[in-house]
């Protein structure tokens, strides 16, 4: 069973706590030198029902393989990760919305996390790689790719069971092992941005296997 040094366990603790520190400075504006144009285009859906759809996997089965493009240009197939990483897939529901501009850029001071736990994540919206393009400049370089389940408009989101009746996905997670294979899944209110504390727990369990 693998173990994790009490330096480790304290490093990654921090990082959690300097990330929600981060998150709240951004939710004030003043994190990251985000300029007053783009905070002017956050646009702001009001409170959404918290869950619109059924889940369509299960964990314990092989996660749904799919091939997006990405906002740097090449597309990313699931399966090409296979024997190599565990992977992380972040749906969030829709580009220059408040908790979605919160959630993606925080993931940037915790890279680190998903390094020492064999993982790499990729972001998944529904909206067109110009919108896409557009919006992760404004919220500065990311370092996971940002992929576009634009058209056939949210055919993967659907795939996964987090396509929402109005065409948007829900704010979902899923982490899917070296195998393929889905060991855990996160629908939740959409209106919320996901505890990291959990993905954190949920990524070590696989490396503790």
């Amino acid at each position: 069973m693998y173990k994790f040094s009490e330096t480790f366990l304290k490093r990654e603790i921090a990082l959690i706590i300097i990330f929600w520190v981060v998150g709240f400075l951004m939710m004030t504006g003043s994190a990251f030198g985000l300029s007053e144009v783009y905070k002017d285009n956050i646009y702001d859906p009001g409170k959404l029902k918290p869950v619109d759809s059924t889940l369509k996997v299960k964990v314990g089965e092989k996660a749904p393989d799919f091939t997006l493009p990405s906002v740097v240009g090449k597309k990313i197939t699931l399966s090409q990760f296979k024997g190599q990483k565990n992977v992380v897939i972040s749906f969030v529901p829709a580009a220059w919305t408040p908790v979605c501009s919160d959630q993606w850029p925080g993931y940037k001071i915790v890279e680190d996390i998903f390094k020492n736990n064999d993982a790499i994540l990729l972001g998944i919206t529904v909206d067109s790689i110009p919108t896409l393009f557009a919006w992760t400049r404004q919220m500065g370089k990311l370092w996971f790719p940002v992929l576009s389940d634009f058209w056939p408009h949210g055919q993967v989101a659907d795939r996964y069971g987090v396509l929402r009746s109005d065409g948007i996905s829900e704010r979902a997670l899923f982490i899917i092992d070296k195998q393929g294979v889905l060991r855990y899944a996160y629908v939740d209110d959409i209106n919320k941005r996901p505890d990291l504390k959990l993905l954190v727990t949920e990524l070590r369990k696989l490396n503790a296997q």
